[in-house]
């Protein structure tokens, strides 16, 4: 774990009592995002998120497999992160890590709960067989809020997912299609990450806010203006008002998100 000096979260504590932040940013202020997708061609779907100087890229792959048995009229999603070492100094090579395993999990209840996915419509037969949606989730340089841009990443990626009939033609019965068609999809929510230091409540957090953070919560939201997800994470806790604060910010800022994302698959 980084060791931050006393003195720097005393100089990023004393910034935000002036309303300032350490790269000029308001509390409320995303860095400048960027979404490329269709940048890997082996995958169904790919795309390479950039928020800040963090940065992801998310792959899909599909194959054919059974239902879990509590679900034979589902198709099966499965999230999986990477943290490579060459994207920070604290990132280790081995066995998937506890944030690494979080990252992943957030993510995965973010485009599950959401249905965002039509996972009814990925059966070919039911209690036999169906589709299988692997997201893999890469980081490439961290500079603080993964779970944003991996959540970004993966929304992006899905949206472009080609579902590869004809490479499992052989597979598929009967009049089932053989020609690839789009992955079904629903509008997607955006989900927007929130850090408080001491009683400061911070839009997309830095590498150096993130780690002095008492507090985390993350809220996705969508088209409708209707919350679809949140998430609690480290000891700290918000007030009521403080969370009122969040969904606001997280309702504006998803909206400016989303046109990004919309403007990025085409929609």
């Amino acid at each position: 774990m980084t060791v931050v000096p006393s003195i720097k979260r005393d100089y990023i504590t004393k910034l935000a009592s002036e309303g300032k932040r350490i790269d000029g940013r308001s509390f409320n202020q995303y860095r400048p995002i960027e979404i490329k997708t269709k940048v890997v061609n082996k995958a169904e779907g790919s795309a390479r998120v950039k928020i800040g100087k963090t940065q992801v890229l998310v792959g899909i792959k599909m194959s054919l497999g059974e239902p879990f048995a509590d679900s034979p009229n589902m198709g099966v999603l499965s999230t999986a992160a990477e943290l490579i070492p060459l994207a920070s100094p604290d990132f280790e090579a081995g066995p998937p890590r506890e944030d690494a395993i979080e990252l992943a999990r957030v993510v995965d209840r973010g485009v599950r709960e959401s249905e965002v996915v039509d996972v009814e419509k990925l059966v070919i037969t039911p209690g036999e067989k169906v589709w299988i949606v692997f997201i893999d989730i890469h980081i490439l340089d961290y500079d603080g809020n993964l779970f944003d841009a991996a959540s970004l990443g993966a929304l992006a990626a899905l949206s472009t997912t080609v579902v590869p009939a004809k490479r499992f033609e052989a597979e598929l019965p009967e009049g089932y299609p053989k020609e690839d068609y789009p992955l079904p999809m629903a509008e997607p929510p955006i989900s927007c990450t929130t850090v408080k230091i001491n009683d400061y409540v911070l839009f997309d957090p830095c590498f150096d806010e993130e780690i002095i953070a008492d507090a985390r919560l993350t809220v996705a939201t969508d088209n409708h203006g209707d919350i679809r997800a949140m998430q609690k994470g480290l000891s700290g806790s918000f007030t009521q008002e403080e969370i009122q604060k969040v969904i606001k910010g997280a309702l504006d800022n998803g909206q400016e998100i989303r046109k990004q994302l919309n403007h990025s698959t085409g929609k």
